[in-house]
């Protein structure tokens, strides 16, 4: 199989991959945020209330328009939702917000992972920008393929090592929060608790995608070179 083909077929799979990982995640996203707490808490509250609790008074919790944008900002120290999760008291707006301030809680305690992965961030970006302008130098500037081909498996190998750290940053603000929502009682009920469940196991699937995503470029790159470069030529 020629290099372009393997390079067309990973494209196509992991473009589906991510699709069904995105449509996955809005729909449960959706389905739960029909349901609402129990507890009558707002998304909000229930990170206020988890940061206090954590001893944490240096955060602050931000409303931001857009549809699942949230995050936590560790540079400014902010947790920043949106409307639907910051105003709204389903189970999907408790679990989000659970979620990033379980983001806090890691930078609290230094957890490794995250502590590792904002400090890639920024080779991360280059990483980014260098795989997507190394196949237009090449054309335009007739690069050797096997230069090309080690350059473009580097800077994949930096995109999903940086994936890779990502991947037990999330899960572990998951399990932060599924723990915190139960024994602070704003999750009051297995059913609440399997609702939540779905939301971030959901999420956590888009993660798993963009790991998968990186991981198959890099090895597209990579096995032409461990080959000799006859792929490259085929």
């Amino acid at each position: 199989m020629s290099f372009f083909v393997s390079l067309m077929l990973v494209g196509f799979a992991t473009m589906a991959l991510s699709l069904l990982a995105s449509q996955h995640v809005k729909s449960r996203f959706r389905r739960f945020s029909q349901i609402p707490g129990s507890s009558g808490f707002t998304g909000a509250e229930v990170a206020a209330e988890i940061l206090q609790r954590n001893g944490i008074h240096d955060v602050s919790v931000h409303e931001h328009q857009g549809f699942l944008g949230d995050h936590y900002d560790p540079v400014h120290k902010r947790l920043v939702l949106s409307p639907d999760v910051y105003h709204g008291t389903s189970l999907a707006a408790l679990g989000v917000a659970a979620h990033e301030a379980g983001h806090a809680i890691q930078h609290k305690n230094a957890y490794l992972p995250l502590h590792v992965r904002m400090l890639a961030v920024g080779i991360t970006t280059y990483a980014n920008q260098f795989v997507t302008l190394i196949p237009m130098l090449g054309m335009g500037m007739g690069l050797a393929p096997r230069w090309a081909f080690a350059a473009m498996a580097v800077g994949w190998a930096v995109i999903m090592l940086f994936n890779l750290i990502t991947l037990p940053v999330e899960f572990d603000a998951s399990s932060r929060a599924k723990a915190m929502l139960t024994r602070l009682g704003f999750v009051r009920t297995e059913g609440e608790a399997a609702g939540v469940a779905a939301v971030l196991n959901a999420a956590a699937l888009t993660y798993v995608a963009a790991f998968a995503t990186s991981l198959a470029y890099f090895l597209v790159y990579l096995l032409p070179l461990l080959g000799g470069g006859r792929s490259s030529r085929d």
